[in-house]
């Protein structure tokens, strides 16, 4: 039996690394994926399908008959087999579960019980757990007999013989430079109490502690104190990167996509975008009856509409680079709630000296453009360029002040700060810059040109 013949890989990737073979089998025809994970020996389609990164697996599971499907779900870990089968609708995925062993499928159905996002949903159940009466000859013992059913053996996690509660963790490579014959609790005398999170507790809280107190894996416990699971680094990383993904697309405009792009259907897709799109188009149209209320200004000063896509794209791009800043701040805890007083005392000066900034760069530009004759901007064109850089001052600092507090206002109200999406903050700061633009325009100008 050749290796060729087991699996319709290239020889190049015979050998190769899983990664390697994932991004490789991703660039292929969904049928052909099938084929090829259909006729990998089990070792090496649990390896592939156990891959995050291996984007098609739910789709796989879902396509190969029901006996080959449960051996590889059997042989995944807990919380990847968690994660595709919640990914697989029904009633396929009630016949999958019913032909898991009872053990796997109460474990899996632990799992899928909790909603997406928590601690409980990245947990794995597969971890190493011992008496506190054990010796560390005993564990170790214990770590060969169950090292292959266990997705880490990271740390291992040290119960109290009576009640089964978490009393400790320990490190495998403490565990190895032990004495044989000394008691495990003895090899974590003086060490605090495990850090530890529950079921329920988000995934950037979760990433973040395990960022924090430089962890491999943090135990998952429920209200008594008992070990549910473990959430695992690499999980942990996952977690984060789909976090980010989601806020990029939901500060883009539009409701984060939870499948890979190549793979969203056309419906997903506009219905994922359409709604945002139309929520920012009738904005506009905001911008559009304040442009109409200044039509007689505009009539009679038409200098003053060749500057308003300055003005108006210098707010909205102030408002955005607040909003991210601020929005990435409080997602990594930099500021809280509390801080708004302080964000905003900030943001003032700042958004007063870009203004500035970008105001005396105007001024000079229509100086220069009139005195080299590209263009005249009329007799009063000293009050013009007066007009539009004290424009861009206050519309940059409105802009900066309006995109800082947003998140804190969306996520005083209970919604996710990213929602305060860059084209929503321009779109703000666009109705409220052509009423700032012309009102400073009309005292500048008032006599002369209006």
């Amino acid at each position: 039996m050749t290796a060729q013949k087991e699996a319709p890989l290239p020889h190049a990737l015979m050998h190769q690394h899983v990664a390697d073979i994932v991004e490789y089998m991703n660039d292929q025809p969904l049928p052909q994926i099938i084929d090829m994970v259909a006729r990998l020996p089990p070792i090496w389609a649990i390896e592939v399908l156990d891959y995050a990164d291996f984007t098609a697996a739910s789709s796989v599971i879902e396509a190969l008959p029901i006996d080959r499907a449960v051996i590889l779900l059997e042989g995944m870990s807990a919380d990847r087999a968690t994660d595709v089968l919640a990914q697989i609708e029904e009633p396929r995925r009630e016949a999958l579960q019913n032909a898991l062993s009872p053990d796997t499928r109460r474990s899996l159905q632990q799992l899928l019980s909790y909603p997406e996002g928590t601690a409980g949903s990245l947990m794995t159940t597969e971890f190493v757990s011992v008496p506190a009466d054990w010796t560390a000859r005993q564990t170790l013992d214990h770590i060969r007999t169950v090292e292959a059913s266990r997705e880490t053996v990271y740390a291992i996690f040290v119960l109290d013989p009576v009640t089964r509660k978490l009393v400790q963790t320990i490190r495998l490579a403490q565990l190895i430079s032990a004495d044989p014959d000394a008691n495990i609790l003895s090899l974590t005398r003086g060490r605090p109490a495990p850090i530890t999170t529950g079921p329920m507790t988000d995934r950037e809280i979760v990433a973040r502690q395990i960022s924090r107190y430089d962890l491999l894996a943090i135990p998952v416990i429920d209200s008594t104190g008992h070990m549910l699971g473990i959430v695992t680094v690499d999980d942990a990383i996952d977690a984060i990167l789909a976090e980010t993904t989601e806020d990029a697309q939901k500060m883009g405009g539009m409701e984060a996509l939870h499948e890979p792009y190549m793979q969203i259907g056309f419906g997903k897709m506009i219905q994922k975008r359409a709604g945002w799109l139309g929520i920012l188009f009738l904005s506009e149209m905001l911008t559009a009856s304040a442009m109409q209320h200044f039509a007689d200004e505009l009539e009679q000063a038409i200098v003053l509409a060749l500057f308003i896509p300055l003005v108006m794209s210098s707010g909205g791009n102030s408002g955005s680079q607040a909003t991210s800043l601020i929005i990435r701040a409080l997602a990594m805890q930099e500021v809280r709630l509390r801080d708004w007083f302080r964000v905003a005392v900030r943001e003032l000066p700042t958004g007063i000296t870009l203004g500035a900034i970008l105001g005396i760069i105007g001024i000079v530009r229509i100086a220069l453009w009139q005195w080299l004759g590209l263009f005249d901007y009329g007799e009063h064109w000293i009050l013009v360029a007066l007009a539009i850089g004290t424009s861009l001052v206050g519309i940059v600092t409105f802009g900066s002040l309006t995109g800082s507090m947003l998140p804190f206002i969306l996520k005083r109200v209970g919604f996710d700060p990213a929602s305060a999406s860059a084209p929503f903050v321009a779109t703000l700061v666009d109705v409220t810059g052509i009423v700032i633009y012309f009102s400073i325009a009309y005292m500048f100008l008032r006599g002369t040109l209006l």
